[in-house]
């Protein structure tokens, strides 16, 4: 039944004989939230550890070794981090490697099956950027992948909770 209090808002209030419910209680939504107790405990290690993956990054582009590269940038992706600094410095590393990529076809014949998840979440992160030659380039090794892992790629990719891109 619904009743309304001194200052005007209405009450829900139970009926009569049934239990009370307790008050909705709420979830922090901030970076140290109980969902996530080790995530962003140390950013700057985070940052420090992007910096020294984006280096080696950097050399293996310069010796014309894309698909390494790619490698490098998805492996260690900072884990639950809910910092956006985090998540920005690591997309820009795969960003990099993803359009260094001219041979798709040639990138799945040397990539492992442990990255085809990580990349697929990359990948939907570029397309949420609406820059076109990003899109263009998401679009080519989506399909790649997907042929290549399945549609299971995809769903894994989006129920993964684990790492956030």
């Amino acid at each position: 039944m619904r009743s309304f209090t001194d200052a005007g808002r209405p009450s829900f209030r139970s009926s009569p004989g049934s239990q009370p419910r307790p008050p909705c209680r709420r979830r922090r939504r901030d970076a140290s939230s109980a969902a996530y107790p080790d995530a962003d405990e140390n950013l700057e290690a985070i940052i420090t550890r992007i910096e020294q993956k984006s280096e080696r990054f950097e050399t293996l582009l310069k010796q014309s070794k894309p698909v390494e590269a790619l490698k490098t940038a998805l492996e260690g992706s900072p884990l639950k981090t809910r910092d956006e600094r985090c998540k920005s410095a690591n997309w820009i590393v795969v960003h990099r490697a993803m359009m260094a990529i001219r041979d798709v076809d040639g990138m799945f014949n040397s990539l492992d099956p442990e990255y085809y998840d990580i990349l697929m979440k990359y990948l939907y992160r570029g397309l949420s950027t609406g820059d076109r030659p990003t899109c263009d380039q998401c679009l080519k090794i989506h399909e790649k992948l997907t042929e290549k892992a399945g549609l299971g790629c995809i769903l894994r990719s989006l129920a993964d909770t684990v790492n956030t891109v």
